[in-house]
């Protein structure tokens, strides 16, 4: 059921359902996420449930401020301090030490918690809704099944869910992609996944450079969104460069069929059985349509997804992640 995230009765219908261990549809700037009270390990075992997630793969909980911080994280460092400071509400994801009573099952047992605090209105709205209620975090991962394309609308979710679930629905997603995450349990950040907030605007608001796993002897903490594999439509992906690309529709010729082409650069083919759509020149229009874009691809029947390989700089390197996590399925 999509209920209008703009009517405060659907945002405290949702606040309720959460507060009674159910779970709720959850726009963010981000993606939609899959929510539940974080302090119910009975609820967030339903996320893992209801997505086919690996039960030791953690969630990120959502917060609706910096003052959440202190209900699940304890011994904040002043850098990532500085980064919510600079970020919050915002596509930045922070690991932190955990409390050890709070946060277990959505941190799958680990001693840190991600934590974020999403900029979206009706996402903040939820949150007061809900801390109102008693319920001062949510778990949220992307609203879809185990390393699927992450939904960016409302109908997204219900195309993965149903109608039984309640999602609020609050408009396309602006930022396109999950969040940057950085890793602050170390003494130094750490960048685990890329996203909307980059290496250079992490690296200006905290005052020091951010450091590669291979730096630090201690190894990382497991984080969401950090498999090999993952963001995978059901076609097969495969990135080229745009000589590669036209090269592969020439050899295929007039009789291709099945295949979608997702290209900046102008390609042509004689196959009518060919999708062609062109990628956005700049990078955070590319994030906001990606998933939108190869959801887009497997509901018109294509069985391969080739796509150019995106620049290799900074300001590409999230969607360029998510398409290599996509190849690798």
């Amino acid at each position: 059921m999509i209920l209008d995230g703009q009517d405060p009765a659907a945002v405290l219908s949702a606040a309720q359902a959460l507060a009674r261990g159910e779970l709720v549809g959850l726009p963010t700037e981000t993606v939609y996420g899959l929510a539940a009270d974080a302090g119910s390990d009975a609820a967030v075992a339903r996320i893992f449930s209801v997505k086919g997630r690996p039960s030791d793969h953690p969630l990120i909980v959502h917060v609706a401020g910096v003052e959440g911080v202190n209900a699940f994280a304890h011994d904040v460092p002043a850098f990532a301090q500085r980064l919510i400071q600079a970020f919050w509400p915002g596509p930045l994801t922070l690991i932190l030490p955990r409390r050890p009573e709070a946060g277990a099952a959505a941190a799958a047992g680990q001693d840190s918690v991600g934590l974020r605090c999403p900029s979206h209105p009706v996402a903040h709205a939820l949150l007061k809704a809900c801390e109102a209620l008693g319920v001062h975090g949510l778990a949220a991962p992307s609203a879809n099944l185990f390393g699927r394309v992450s939904p960016t609308t409302a109908a997204h979710v219900q195309g993965e869910f149903g109608d039984g679930l309640l999602v609020l629905d609050g408009g396309a997603c602006e930022v396109g992609i999950e969040s940057t995450i950085v890793d602050c349990t170390r003494g130094a950040p750490v960048l685990l996944r890329p996203g909307g907030v980059t290496r250079e605007q992490i690296e200006a608001a905290c005052g020091q450079p951010l450091r590669t796993r291979e730096e630090l002897a201690s190894p990382d903490p497991r984080a969401s969104g950090t498999l090999e594999a993952h963001y995978a439509p059901q076609a097969k992906v495969r990135l080229m460069e745009a000589q590669a690309l036209q090269t592969a529709l020439d050899v295929l010729g007039p009789q291709a069929s099945a295949v979608a082409v997702y290209a900046r650069s102008p390609l042509r083919t004689p196959a009518p059985g060919v999708l062609l759509r062109p990628m956005p020149a700049q990078a955070e229009d590319a994030a906001r349509e990606l998933f939108a874009a190869l959801r887009g691809f497997d509901e018109a029947g294509v069985k391969l997804i080739w796509v150019e390989t995106p620049p290799a700089t900074p300001a590409w390197e999230g969607v360029r992640d998510r398409l290599q996590r996509a190849a690798a399925a």
